[in-house]
């Protein structure tokens, strides 16, 4: 991914334990220890791809070592700045 220029950023991340989830509620900020929800698959780690299609997508995800023991979640990013 480096090498064809995709590779935008990619880390990986601690524990779902290690979680905190912030939410805010008429003006105020509530904070819970742990995951936003209990999950039998949690998340371990982000890539983020520039890619053309979500075709090119698809096969960049499909060589991610995760995918053949667990599963790969593909989402587009929201362009805020062009956001209508």
């Amino acid at each position: 991914m480096t090498k064809a220029g995709v590779l935008v950023d990619s880390a990986p991340l601690q524990p779902v334990g290690s979680a905190t989830t912030l939410r805010v509620r008429d003006g105020e900020t509530l904070l819970t220890d742990g995951p936003f929800a209990e999950l039998k698959e949690q998340i371990g780690s982000y890539y983020m791809l520039e890619c053309a299609s979500l075709d090119d997508a698809l096969r960049w995800a499909a060589t991610i070592p995760a995918a053949r023991s667990g599963s790969v979640e593909v989402r587009p990013v929201v362009d805020i700045e062009n956001r209508t």
